[in-house]
């Protein structure tokens, strides 16, 4: 089922952060729907630095590839700025929808951006960003290939100024709307109620962000039809991997470590190690 015609059900679509091929098998086989390959986490896992436009355009398309080649499941790919101006904007999508990517998100942040719930954000204008949103829409090469449109604006003009920017995304042929950083419940609320019956939402929940924390069912009442959680499954890796180093540190063996991980078989399984080797094994033998 494409992204496009999922979005059609009144089911919240909930969307886990990947950042490569393990990442995105993993939260395949779990059971998700679509996933989301957040530029945050390619900024945390590939460079180990934070979230301020330091990742480029080639290495989200190559991670999106190796993703694509991993699960079958509809990607939504973090796009940034466009990666410049309008032309710019439209060669990232050219060159991420060939990678496979079955969305794109957009943001109004001038460029580099930085991640959208940090402090001092600065934006492009409101018609610089609809250029954007069109010059994309013009060159994408399939229909099925959406456009998100998300504005950073509550943090820099307020929320007023927000949805008065969101709407005109959305007169300018945003697919899906994605307001971020909302800063409480009762604004939540208003988006879902002034749009969602128009089009659909998505939701961006960061642990500790500028947004509560809330809950799939919860947003799928409030209007929304997306909830990604972008960065998770980094905060969580990075936590698990510090405590492991730090224990083979101190024990100088994993053995204290070992009832916390894989061993080389389970994570075989996991992969899939034997089915690759007699998938192999018949190519070989010509069957």
């Amino acid at each position: 089922m494409s992204l496009k015609t999922r979005l059609q059900s009144d089911k919240i679509l909930i969307a886990p952060g990947v950042y490569d091929g393990l990442s995105a098998a993993l939260a395949t086989d779990a059971g998700f729907e679509a996933l989301y390959l957040s530029g945050a986490a390619v900024a945390y896992t590939r460079l180990g630095r934070p979230d301020i436009g330091l990742s480029t355009a080639s290495e989200m398309a190559d991670t999106m590839a190796l993703i694509a080649d991993r699960t079958p499941l509809p990607v939504i790919i973090d796009a940034d700025t466009g990666f410049g101006n309008a032309l710019n904007a439209q060669r990232t999508m050219r060159v991420y929808e060939r990678a496979g990517a079955a969305a794109l998100q957009l943001e109004d942040q001038t460029y580099p951006k930085r991640c959208g719930h940090l402090a001092d954000k600065s934006l492009i204008s409101a018609s610089e960003m609809a250029g954007k949103i069109a010059a994309m829409a013009d060159v994408r090469a399939s229909e099925e290939t959406l456009i998100i449109a998300r504005t950073d604006a509550i943090a820099v003009e307020g929320f007023s100024a927000a949805l008065d920017r969101a709407e005109a995304y959305v007169e300018a042929g945003a697919d899906v709307l994605f307001i971020e950083a909302p800063q409480t419940r009762a604004q939540l609320e208003t988006i879902g109620t002034q749009l969602g019956a128009r089009i659909p939402l998505l939701a961006n929940m960061v642990e500790g962000g500028a947004t509560p924390i809330t809950g799939a069912d919860d947003l799928e009442e409030q209007g929304f039809s997306i909830v990604i959680f972008p960065g998770g499954i980094v905060r969580a890796l990075a936590r698990t991997a510090q405590d492991y180093y730090q224990s083979l540190h101190k024990n100088g063996s994993n053995k204290p470590f070992a009832d916390r991980m894989f061993d080389f078989d389970g994570l075989n399984e996991v992969i899939g190690t034997k089915e690759q080797l007699e998938r192999g094994a018949r190519y070989g033998s010509g069957e």
